[in-house]
């Protein structure tokens, strides 16, 4: 066993231990939970008001402290009540990152309706279907997702409120609706543990969106579980923690990803919350405004993609930008390219980054490392977390030895109870209290967990499994390639072939050529792209940053 494993399990087995604030309970029949974590949402939220005037959230040059952002919670659950809103109603949530998003995550979950967060990138029909799936009772939207969807809500008898809207006298103002409730707080409501308190939608990189249903006791257990790991990581790094401390910041975490999505909700948000820390939230990627943003706010996390992170570290701003409060990088939503690993240890030798695997279907749960291990793993997702186990299975769900690469199995006390009224989906992903992810991996001698890809994503040339993540991380390492998708393509003799989609750096210039020849040296001969496709425009990306390889493939197929 590796010191840094062994290190680890030492400190899980102090947190987690009988009498110990993380203190497991369960058993390995069925899976473990932690004794103490809160019961339901309100529970969870409680420990922020203890945090009071302290300051919380920076938007837009707009500062809200941990009572006010409360405050607003409380005022909107009390008239979503008196609006006739109750436990188990579904309230829809379509915006971009505005604080409003925050404190009605808050309002809706603290009276025991159930928030539906909404993909706010995506055209008004995906909008409509996502509400309409959920069945959603209220709809609160910003300005631009409400005009999209207004008069098929009306129609469908969909309540619609405005947050921030065009006209401030506008009666469906989300300001109007809660004027007669201020400094009034909801009504008491009980809340089981295993009552839902979130409708979150997968990415829906194909097909239709599922709706992803959480309870309460999961999403807690989520909460808990990171706290738990971000104590363990501090554990083991002391040296890091120390030198992170001498600087003298603020903890103040760059909040750059969307709130609809699990990296943002469960990892900045509702972490932050209840750590008392700040956030300095932006509406949208920008990276020349973050790093705008490290500066003025001394920020020192920031947790993004790893193609957000490239573009961070690869700025030509970064070095001439006062980077020094940034201490931890957070990369998650796909495996870490090496070249991120590289590029950190140039640019800030002395940091405390991570990665991590987890999905919507976990609550954000799985596994993690953090500090030294990060850069003595690279390519590893971590070790999994105490209250998940994962196995890796072959096609037909058989356990596959340690080091064999298989889909990924994931069983948790914080996975989702159930896709929205999807009973196809539940028999077909959901296999005796395990989900199957549809990620390939597998797990090393130390137990670290190691991505591959994507099970649809593979392409298989004349019977070999092709993994893109590979072929990806050696294209990105030439100095050109600012960011490239390997998909397969129909073949008439192989079956399918590898391209590759790239788009050059600003003033770069690579052919196809150079990068195929650039690939032969790198990879093993069937891996190599045969063709190479240019692209003058960045990739396609959903809201979650990750590349959307079928709208790429459709592309290339409509013009061959």
């Amino acid at each position: 066993m590796s010191e840094i494993k062994q290190e680890f399990n030492a400190a899980m087995e102090q947190l987690t231990a009988p009498g110990a604030p993380y203190e497991l309970a369960g058993d390995v029949a069925s899976g473990h939970y932690y004794a103490q974590a809160p019961a339901n949402l309100v529970e969870a939220f409680a420990v922020a008001r203890q945090h009071g005037d302290r300051e919380f959230l920076i938007y837009e040059g707009e500062r809200r402290s941990f009572n006010e952002l409360m405050d607003e919670a409380d005022a909107l659950g009390a008239a979503l009540q008196a609006h006739g809103i109750v436990p188990g109603d579904r309230v829809a949530l379509a915006m971009r990152n505005y604080p409003e998003w925050m404190s009605a995550f808050i309002g809706v979950t603290s009276i025991g309706a159930v928030i539906v967060p909404v993909n706010s990138w995506g055209k008004p029909a995906d909008i409509a279907y996502t509400v309409e799936d959920a069945g959603a009772r209220v709809a609160i939207c910003d300005q631009q997702r409400y005009d999209g969807v207004a008069e098929r809500f009306a129609e469908k008898g969909i309540d619609t409120l405005i947050a921030r809207p065009a006209d401030p006298a506008d009666p469906k103002g989300l300001q109007a609706f809660v004027a007669d409730f201020a400094g009034k707080a909801p009504e008491a409501v009980a809340i089981d543990g295993d009552d839902l308190a979130m409708i979150m939608y997968t990415s829906g990189t194909s097909g239709k969106p599922k709706g992803a249903a959480s309870t309460h006791r999961a999403i807690c257990q989520a909460i808990f579980n990171m706290e738990c790991a971000a104590i363990a990581a501090a554990m083991t790094n002391g040296e890091l923690i120390g030198a992170m401390l001498e600087r003298g910041f603020e903890p103040t975490s760059l909040l750059a990803v969307p709130l609809f999505h699990v990296s943002g909700c469960h990892a900045q948000f509702l972490s932050n919350l209840r750590g008392g820390r700040r956030i300095v939230m932006m509406y949208k990627w920008d990276v020349d405004r973050a790093l705008e943003y490290i500066e003025q706010e001394r920020i020192t996390t920031i947790a993004a993609a790893p193609a957000m992170m490239l573009d961070l570290l690869e700025s030509p701003k970064f070095d001439q930008a006062d980077t020094s409060s940034l201490f931890s990088l957070g990369i998650g939503g796909a495996a870490t390219p090496p070249k991120v690993n590289k590029l950190l240890e140039q640019k800030l030798p002395q940091n405390f980054s991570g990665t991590g695997w987890g999905m919507t279907e976990t609550n954000a749960q799985g596994a993690s490392l953090t500090g030294k291990a990060f850069f003595e793993k690279i390519g590893s997702a971590g070790f999994p977390h105490p209250i998940v186990d994962i196995r890796i299975c072959d096609d037909d769900g058989n356990e596959l030895p340690g080091g064999e690469t298989g889909e990924i199995w994931a069983r948790s006390c914080a996975n989702i109870r159930e896709y929205w009224h999807r009973p196809d989906a539940n028999a077909e992903e959901f296999r005796d209290g395990w989900l199957k992810t549809g990620d390939i991996g597998y797990l090393d001698e130390d137990g670290f967990l190691y991505l591959a890809d994507r099970a649809k994503d593979m392409i298989i040339r004349g019977g070999e499994n092709i993994y893109p993540a590979e072929i990806e991380n050696e294209l990105l390492e030439h100095e050109a390639v600012q960011e490239v998708a390997a998909i397969g393509l129909p073949h008439e003799r192989w079956g399918e072939e590898v391209a590759a989609v790239v788009h050059l750096h600003p003033d770069a210039s690579a052919d196809e050529g150079s990068l195929i020849e650039f690939a032969r040296g790198r990879l093993a001969a069937y891996k190599v792209p045969t063709r190479v496709f240019i692209s003058e425009q960045p990739l396609p990306r959903n809201a979650t940053n990750k590349i959307l390889k079928r709208e790429l493939k459709e592309g290339l197929l409509a013009a061959l």
